[in-house]
Parts: C-alpha cells; structure tokens; sequence
C-alpha cells in the first residue's frame, strides 16, 4: 500500500490543529513583543517564543522522521515481530486505523480488527477527531478494551500500533494486556509500537512527552497480567517495538 508523501505529518497536524494554531500565534506575539520591549523582559519574551519556535519545528519533523519516513509504515519490522509468516491475527486500535490494510497485505492469515475506541476513557482531543476524520474499515468489529469478541487461546499475533497508550490508567491497560493473555495461543506473541516518555520524546515534543507512558510503566502492566518482555528494539529515536510473549 502506497502512502502519499507527508501523509503522516499532515495528519498529525489535522489531529492536533489547536496547538498548531496557538504555537503559531504565540511565536508571532512573542515575535512581535520581543523587539519591541527591553532588556530583561525582551530577553525573557524572546526566550520563550524560541522555545515555543523550537517545539513546534521539532515536533513536526519529528512526526514527519517517524510517520513518513522511518520503517514504520514500510515495516521492514514486521517478520522479526510476527515470528512466523502466517496464522491468525488481531489488530487493536483505539478509533484511528491506518495500519490494518497494509499489515493483511504483508501478513497472510485469519484478521480480526478490533476497535476499542471509548468516548469516555479515551479523552484526548487528538483521538476523537481521527475518529470523526477516518472511519473504520468495513469488518472492523467495536469491541471493549477488557471484552474481545475473540475465543480462548485462538491468536497466534495481536498488535497494538500506536494505539494503547490512549488507555490513560494502569488499571485499564492490565485489562488489556489480560485480554490479550486470553485470546492468545500458548506460542504466540504480542507486538506493541508506542512513543515513549523518555528523553528523546521530551527534547522534541516538549510537555507533550507526558500523553506516553515509560518503559516502566508498560512493564508493569504487561507484567500484571502474565507476559514477559521477549524482544524491544528501536524503530526510530522516538518509537519502540516491544515483543512480548506469555510467561
């Protein structure tokens, strides 16, 4: 499947417009009061509009590196994931699905995608107008984060692609990850991409860094609910693909 060129940045740009649209009219007051004020308040305006100058650049080509032009929609990733080139999968998403037709093109096999948007304990702006934006695709069955219309030990892969930090509490997340628990088979495997609250995420994304969880946190809610950490690795500086198989 071919994706158009800044296909990725420009949607995070549509989901995200508000901070766009504010960080753009900040830089230019900022602009504007820094060379006209003095001294001290000049220099702290004007401090504080290359802050706000930086995060918005950073962010954008950020966004741009991972979704356009890193492995990840490529996904050179995928067979080192998967384990094995076919069997019966599962995507879950949180209301946005742009990895679905690609991964059933790469990956041969039984698909069931589920999605688990919730208007209630998913309250992020960004992900109710991806909602509204991109409808799901025909098959696409609506499905609890903690209730899988799926049988017992019947999985051999489920991925979760950018999708399951938008369960905000631990509580939920140990929920998801026990769901997983059950529906997979003794020999199958589990494969989270996500952002995480590191560093890296921080230099570029500013205070938005704190909507990702850390490496710790995940740990204790994959722990929480059965499964040990197999494989991480990096897709980018910003992304981690995570590997997890039951314990």
């Amino acid at each position: 499947m071919n994706r158009r060129r800044f296909q990725g940045v420009s949607a995070v740009i549509r989901f995200n417009w508000p901070f766009y649209v504010a960080s753009t009219i900040t830089i230019m007051v900022g602009a504007f009061l820094g060379f006209h004020l003095t001294n001290w308040l000049a220099a702290m305006v004007l401090t504080g509009t290359s802050i706000a100058l930086w995060l918005t650049l950073a962010s954008l080509l950020a966004s741009w590196w991972v979704y356009d032009v890193s492995d990840l929609h490529r996904h050179g990733w995928l067979t080192r994931a998967a384990g094995k080139s076919t069997g019966r999968w599962i995507n879950a998403h949180s209301g946005f699905d742009e990895t679905s037709r690609a991964l059933k093109e790469r990956l041969p096999g039984e698909w069931t995608v589920l999605d688990h948007f919730d208007p209630v304990c998913m309250s992020e702006p960004s992900i109710h107008r991806a909602k509204k934006l991109y409808p799901p695709l025909p098959g696409t069955l609506s499905a609890p984060f903690d209730r899988w219309p799926v049988a017992n030990e019947s999985i051999d892969g489920i991925f979760g692609l950018l999708a399951i930090h938008e369960l905000r509490t631990h509580a939920d997340r140990v929920k998801w990850f026990t769901e997983a628990r059950r529906v997979l088979a003794s020999e199958g495997r589990v494969v989270v991409i996500e952002h995480v609250r590191d560093a890296a995420n921080f230099i570029v994304f500013g205070p938005g860094f704190l909507h990702f969880h850390s490496i710790r946190t995940w740990e204790k809610s994959w722990q929480e609910a059965g499964f040990r950490l197999k494989e991480s690795f990096r897709i980018s500086p910003w992304v981690r693909v995570f590997i997890l198989t039951a314990r």
